[in-house]
């Protein structure tokens, strides 16, 4: 009797025992199904948006291209396509609200004023000193274009947004290297265009020479970058007063 009392409990036990890991493994199906299932809602939920983001980036982007008018110039002795003066202006606010210039010290005039240094707002190819071309109104190399993001250089739209956006770079690179200087707040704004310049006209081996002090040792392209940039931003500011007369 006890041999088969003890027998029967512990036939009892496998059989609680394997009763209870079948409720367990539906109970695990039932929570992965549960967790599948609120992936699945989710998923539909986050795509669309990152779609609809994307959509009314180029909706903004197309909207400024349709406002943009073009003027015929004579360019080393040929007619040639360049915005004219209310879309550059147009363009060059554009871009430097959507860097946020103004939260490093630049505006609109800075980024007309890069431009105008790089390419006077006549769209071009050229090449920097190692061959590597630029291209577009902003002037930039292949490789810094796709870091930027920067799909299409020959847009305008496309080449001025992504120039404001280097430029923002180059301002923050700029007040780190300036930092140590004791300045006037005037100095100091004028230094750090200088630096923005620097930033985007050489490369990261030229530019890192750059302290600030030794402007006057810099190569004459870019001194000549400096000058051009700072008469271009003054060359905003009067054809915003002219236009708004």
């Amino acid at each position: 009797m006890q041999s088969y009392t003890k027998t029967f409990l512990a036939v009892a036990a496998i059989g609680a025992a394997s009763l209870t890991s079948q409720v367990s493994s539906a109970a695990s199906v039932q929570n992965t199904t549960t967790a599948a299932a609120a992936v699945a809602v989710l998923k539909p939920a986050t795509a669309p948006a990152i779609r609809l983001a994307g959509v009314a980036k180029v909706a903004a982007e197309d909207s400024l291209r349709a406002r943009i008018k073009y003027e015929t110039v004579k360019w080393g002795g040929k007619p040639v396509q360049t915005l004219d003066e209310a879309s550059r202006i147009l363009l060059a606010r554009a871009a430097a609200e959507k860097a946020g210039l103004g939260d490093v010290g630049l505006s609109y005039h800075d980024v007309y004023g890069v431009i105008e240094a790089e390419t006077s707002w006549i769209e071009r190819t050229g090449a920097s000193k190692d061959g590597t071309p630029n291209v577009g109104l902003a002037q930039f190399e292949p490789r810094t274009a796709r870091g930027l993001g920067l799909q299409d250089p020959s847009d305008p739209v496309q080449a001025v947004f992504a120039a404001a956006l280097y430029m923002k770079q180059g301002a923050q690179w700029a007040a780190g290297k300036i930092g140590h200087l004791k300045m006037q707040p005037g100095e100091h704004a004028a230094k750090l265009r200088e630096g923005v310049s620097v930033y985007y006209n050489l490369s990261i081996k030229g530019r890192n020479k750059w302290d600030g002090l030794n402007t006057a040792q810099l190569p004459m392209e870019t001194q000549r970058h400096i000058r051009n940039a700072v008469a271009g931003a003054r060359e905003a500011a009067e054809l915003v007063r002219k236009l708004e007369a």
